[in-house]
């Protein structure tokens, strides 16, 4: 049977990634400042003083309250838990002028932009209750946001082409998150949290919260005003039933009926896998921070630079992710990038801090040998996200695209609960920041076992057609 060949909307798929953009460049800023907030505001209510001066003095005491900042991240992933589904349903359910995403995108994009500020302005003036509060409001709406904005690329992507349009929105999101980092670099944390009570400026805090929400909001605004989702999803509708046909499946996917029992297993394989690779994730997302301030001694900026340098890998790894699904098929470019990321952290594992020796300060006491874990593992890890997500929405429908992309998000949310809590508890008995690396290379080999025992590949082989676009072959 001839086979339509399908091209990708390079121009409208990046317009699409300006939800993207928005989306991990607030959590850029979250995870990098949050944490260490909690960190030093529970030490100051527990022990009297700040983090700066038990780090100098009695750093154990540090470590101690990891498990409470656990749990307050693990609670905002809890309700994500709940909601990303929800929404998720919701948005396949809803029929408005704008389409059935957009709506979502901007309610939640305004009410967490407005509620982000609010943040650092709480920790600032030391009320745990109204930053906690704020938190909450903000990953209460970007879970009303983020579900609908990711599922509105499968929208309108054919799904032989969604790992190659997954690259270009991934792209655009990084983009979103190295201007967030680089914002670290100027503004450091460590400046503000290292300081004396009565010479702590806000705005050192201030400021990334705030030029955060600005830019998310008009990211927003320029995706509802590019693209036009009802026009676009009309225009899109043959191309879509062609992608169907198309698919790289076991079984074909009906709208209506049971899901087929070889598809049920391969989505349960990627998701359970998923959540292992995302507690090793989450582990060094949530923690990095506080590992680079208060373990290796250097300066915030450090963490920023290298959230840089992992990020420019992790935009070379998009943009290639889709040629090397091409060759190999997806389940093996995810399980490349799961085992470069295992040996990336393997490395991360034997780093000890260098200033004690070498007398170096700030950034200069970070020890060189971390950038290189960043490059390895941003790029191994851009391929696991950039295919991963493709292979879910493939098992399901047009009609069902949000809730399976809840499935995915349900899959990563729960990781995010349960590590925040489980590593917090770890480095509390252990006493040793060591232990962060450690605990996420473990859950990548797991994660490793798993996806390439259990997920069976479904290998894309070239069309001759002008633009050498992918169709289906056999499962191997």
């Amino acid at each position: 049977m001839q086979m339509t060949p399908l091209k990708l909307n390079y121009k409208r798929t990046a317009q699409i990634g300006f939800a993207f953009f928005g989306i991990l460049l607030l959590w850029q800023v979250y995870d990098s400042w949050c944490p260490t907030f909690l960190t030093d505001i529970f030490a100051r209510q527990m022990y009297g003083l700040s983090s700066a001066q038990l780090k100098a003095g009695d750093p154990d005491k540090v470590l101690n309250v990891q498990w409470l900042v656990g749990i307050i991240m693990a609670c905002d992933n809890l309700a994500a838990l709940l909601l990303l589904p929800f929404f998720g349903h919701l948005s396949d359910k809803t029929k408005t002028p704008i389409g059935k995403r957009m709506p979502f995108i901007l309610i939640g994009t305004l009410v967490s932009a407005l509620a982000f500020p609010f943040i650092p302005l709480f920790f600032h003036r030391n009320q745990v209750t109204g930053m906690v509060i704020m938190m909450a409001v903000v990953l209460l709406f970007m879970m009303m946001y983020r579900n609908p904005a990711v599922a509105l690329m499968p929208d309108i992507t054919p799904k032989p082409l969604r790992a190659k349009a997954n690259g270009v929105i991934n792209i655009m999101g990084y983009f979103g998150g190295a201007f967030a980092t680089v914002l670290g670099i100027f503004l450091k944390l460590s400046d503000y949290i290292n300081a004396e009570d009565a010479a702590r400026k806000i705005w050192i805090i201030e400021i990334p919260f705030i030029v955060a929400s600005v830019l998310m909001v008009i990211s927003a605004l320029v995706l509802f005003a590019t693209v036009k989702e009802n026009q676009v999803a009309e225009e899109m509708k043959e191309q879509m039933a062609e992608g169907e046909r198309q698919a790289a499946i076991i079984s074909p996917v009906r709208d209506d009926g049971p899901m087929p029992r070889e598809n049920k297993q391969m989505l349960l394989a990627i998701l359970g896998a998923e959540f292992l690779w995302f507690m090793a994730d989450n582990a060094l997302g949530t923690y990095i921070g506080n590992y680079v301030i208060y373990y290796l001694n250097a300066a915030s900026s450090a963490t920023m630079i290298f959230t840089i340098i992992g990020g420019l890998a992790s935009v070379i790894g998009f943009a290639i992710a889709g040629l090397i699904a091409d060759k190999i098929g997806r389940k093996w470019t995810v399980a490349s990038g799961l085992g470069l990321s295992f040996l990336g952290l393997l490395v991360m594992c034997l780093v000890r801090p260098t200033g004690q020796v070498t007398g170096l300060q700030g950034e200069f006491s970070f020890p060189a040998l971390l950038y290189l874990v960043g490059v390895v593992r941003g790029f191994g890890m851009a391929l696991v996200h950039n295919c991963s997500f493709p292979m879910v929405v493939e098992l399901c429908s047009s009609k069902q695209i949000g809730k399976f992309t809840g499935y995915y998000y349900t899959a990563s949310m729960s990781a995010q609960t349960v590590t925040p809590v489980l590593l917090g508890l770890v480095l509390n008995m252990t006493l040793a920041w060591n232990a962060l690396p450690v605990y996420a290379a473990v859950m990548l080999c797991l994660s490793f076992l798993v996806f390439t025992w259990r997920v069976k590949n479904i290998k894309a082989v070239k069309v001759a057609n002008a633009h050498g676009l992918e169709a289906i072959g056999e499962e191997e």
